[in-house]
């Protein structure tokens, strides 16, 4: 029997038994320039989620992988499923039995299993390398990254994708209580692991503020503000799909009921739009059949998750996106990409990604009416679309392409300091 107590490191705590840099058990100098300066070895991307899938953390380490890559910089992607494969299926399984009596309890499960087994697959990877930075994309990857490291030339660097505390979004995602003790101790590794980095890569301005705030000496910690990126795609003008498009999980906080309530009011005003949603999650059937209720079913098509989304995005006519969560939506980026314009609501970061009436318009998630006025007067003028998508198309190779983003974030990950 397979139990939590197995481990000797509670990772939904910060456990005291987690060795500080340079210090504690397991801990050796291997070769390195040996003035505790950052390495510019190869580089580990560390993350608790599977290689492959739809999120914008696993699309963002699919880009960095590949753009070190093809700049010549050795890359690798470690995930909880890189060691002892044949028991992870069996042991990650558990959770979902746990979950038939508590979420909660199922997420201590797997944020437990999946650090540990993210840790020893990286301490075998790490014992075959010198001087090294190991890119974590959450906390929980990045306290494995500094329990598994053999030496201080060894550099754990973070990227944050989350606002606030990743506490908040398992809450918003109703996995956990906000105010509960799963979150307080999630709380607590962030304010455990996050100072003891060798160097941060906030998404947005936003988050960088808000952690800074929140957790003390993380000021002291090396950090550059660097946006998502994705590779250009060709934008090719065909067939238009749908007026708009949507790409994310079917959740609560992504807000999908908003963008059903505006095409209701565009069509109380004589403009019937169509809507293709791309993605799955708990709220489909009720998003179907809300859109059936409220008189825009035959507007809306629910298309399930689609693999490379981002080379779907050029046929139509603007992105939507409602989520009242974000950090710096990858999708956006995407969007942009395609040279679509942009309406998105003021949260996060998505200020940082689009200038009101520029590249879009940053619509109120709380009055579908004014809404639906901007997008009555963005698609109802087709010059003023035109603009906003060559706009935002203009905008993402300024700031947002993998040419221009990369040889900063491998710079940064060669010396943090």
């Amino acid at each position: 029997m397979v139990t939590a107590r197995s481990a000797p490191d509670d990772p939904a705590s910060g456990s005291p038994n987690t060795p500080k840099p340079g210090t504690g058990r397991d801990l050796r100098v291997v070769p390195g320039d040996g003035d505790g300066r950052p390495s510019s070895g190869p580089v580990v991307i560390a993350t608790i989620m599977r290689p492959v899938g739809t999120t914008g953390v696993q699309t963002h380490t699919r880009q960095c992988q590949h753009f070190l890559e093809t700049a010549g910089a050795p890359a690798t992607l470690v995930t909880p499923f890189s060691w002892a494969k044949a028991l992870s299926t069996p042991v990650f399984g558990v959770r979902l039995v746990i979950r038939r009596v508590s979420r909660a309890e199922s997420l201590v499960w797997y944020r437990y299993w999946h650090h540990l087994f993210l840790r020893r697959a990286l301490r075998l990877r790490l014992r075959r390398l010198g001087p090294c930075v190991v890119y974590a994309q959450c906390p929980l990857s990045a306290k494995a990254a500094l329990e598994a490291r053999l030496s201080t030339d060894q550099h754990v660097v973070m990227a944050v994708h989350f606002r606030g505390s990743q506490a908040d979004e398992w809450s918003t995602k109703d996995e956990i209580r906000l105010d509960g003790r799963i979150a307080r101790s999630i709380r607590r590794l962030e304010t455990s692991v996050l100072p003891r980095l060798d160097g941060i890569v906030f998404l947005s301005e936003q988050t960088r503020a808000e952690l800074i705030a929140r957790i003390t000496g993380l000021e002291d910690v090396p950090g550059i503000r660097l946006p998502n990126f994705v590779s250009p795609v060709d934008v090719t003008p065909g067939r238009r799909v749908a007026d708009l498009v949507t790409v994310g999980t079917l959740e609560r906080f992504k807000n999908h009921d908003f963008l059903l309530d505006v095409l209701v009011e565009a069509k109380r005003r004589g403009s019937v739009f169509t809507l293709d949603v791309i993605g799955t999650g708990p709220r489909r059937d009720d998003l179907e059949r809300r859109a059936v209720a409220v008189g825009v079913g035959d507007q809306v098509r629910f298309l399930g998750p689609r693999p490379n989304a981002q080379g779907l995005l050029s046929g139509y006519g603007a992105y939507v996106h409602a989520s009242t969560i974000e950090c710096l939506p990858l999708v956006l980026i995407e969007a942009m990409s395609a040279g679509l314009p942009v309406l998105a609501g003021p949260v996060g970061g998505i200020p940082e990604l689009v200038d009101d009436g520029v590249e879009g318009s940053l619509w109120p998630l709380d009055d579908p009416i004014e809404a639906a006025d901007r997008l009555i007067r963005l698609l109802g003028d087709e010059d003023r679309r035109s603009q906003a998508g060559a706009a935002a198309r203009q905008r993402f190779e300024r700031e947002f392409s993998a040419e221009v983003v990369g040889p900063r974030l491998r710079e940064f990950l060669s010396d943090p300091r």
